[in-house]
C-alpha cells in the first residue's frame, strides 16, 4: 500500500480510462498525483474520488500540445507538493484506423501533435527538473502498434512508434543522471478512446490491422496496465531502462 509513498507523479490524460486507473493505483500506493487533462470536469471528478478514499490529488487542466499548458502543469505540481518524481505520458489519440492510402493530412498532424510531440513537450519540462536533483522516472504510453507494425491506422502506428524510440532515447541519454524512461506496449483495452471510434472506421485498414485478433487470447482492463505502470514507476524496476513492455497476453508473441 506505499510502493509510491511521498512520491509525486503528474500524469496526463488522467480523467478517464488507463490514466485515471493509473492515478487511482498511484495514490492508493501513497502518491500525491497531478492529474493533467483537457477535460478538466473529468479530472476534477477523479481528483475527488481519490481524495474521498483518503489520498492527494489535484486537477490541472492541461492541453498536452501547447507549451504553456505543458509549463503550468509542471509548475502546479511543484508549487503544490514541492517536487516531481514522475510523469507518465498517457494522453493519446486515435485514428479511426486510417490506412495509408486513407490518411488525411488533419488527421496525421492531430494525432502526431498528441501522441509524439506532446509526449516530447511533457518530458522536456519535467526532465529539467530530473537533471537538477539527478532523480526521476517517466512512464510513456506507446502501444502493441509500437512494437508491431500492422495493429492500427498508419498515423497512430507511425506516433507509438516514435514514443517507443523516444523511449530508448531518453533512457541511453539520462541514465547517468538516474533518470529512467519506460514505456507500456498495450493491445486492444476497451476505454472511452477506443469507444469514440465508433460510426468513424476505416474499414480497409481496421480489416487488416485486426487479421490477427483470432491470435489474441483476450482484451486487457485498464487495472492490468496500471499495474505495469506502477512497477515501472516505484522503485522495483530501479534496474529497468529504455524499455517498452508489451502488455497484449502474448498477442505479438505469434
Amino acid at each position: 500500500m506505499a510502493r509510491l509513498k511521498n512520491k509525486v507523479a503528474i500524469i496526463t490524460g488522467g480523467g478517464a480510462g488507463l490514466g485515471k486507473a493509473i492515478a487511482t493505483l498511484y495514490a492508493k500506493e501513497g502518491a500525491k498525483v497531478v492529474i493533467a487533462d483537457m477535460n478538466l470536469e473529468g479530472a476534477e471528478q477523479t481528483a475527488e474520488e481519490i481524495k474521498n478514499n483518503g489520498g492527494e490529488a489535484i486537477a490541472v487542466k492541461t492541453n498536452v500540445t501547447v507549451g504553456d499548458d505543458i509549463t503550468h502543469m509542471a509548475d502546479t505540481a511543484k508549487e503544490t507538493f514541492g517536487t516531481i518524481d514522475i510523469l507518465v505520458n498517457n494522453a493519446g489519440i486515435m485514428d479511426n484506423m486510417l490506412a495509408a492510402g486513407n490518411i488525411t493530412d488533419e488527421v496525421w498532424d492531430k494525432v502526431f501533435a498528441i501522441n509524439t510531440t506532446g509526449v516530447m513537450k511533457a518530458m522536456r519540462k519535467v526532465l529539467e527538473h530530473f537533471v537538477e536533483k539527478e532523480a526521476g522516472t517517466i512512464v510513456n504510453m506507446a502501444s502493441i502498434t509500437g512494437i508491431t507494425g500492422g495493429r492500427g491506422g498508419l498515423a497512430y502506428t507511425a506516433s507509438k512508434h516514435a514514443v517507443v524510440g523516444m523511449t530508448k532515447n531518453v533512457a541511453s541519454q539520462y541514465g547517468h543522471l538516474n533518470i529512467r524512461c519506460n514505456a507500456i506496449g498495450p493491445a486492444q483495452v476497451p476505454t472511452n478512446i477506443t469507444d469514440s471510434m465508433k460510426d468513424k472506421i476505416d474499414n480497409f485498414g481496421m480489416e487488416r490491422a485486426m487479421a490477427g485478433t483470432n491470435l489474441m487470447n483476450r482484451p486487457g482492463t485498464p487495472e492490468e496496465i496500471a499495474n505495469i505502470a506502477l512497477f515501472l514507476g516505484s522503485d522495483e524496476s530501479s534496474y529497468v531502462n529504455g524499455v517498452t513492455i508489451a502488455a497484449d497476453s502474448g498477442w505479438s508473441a505469434y
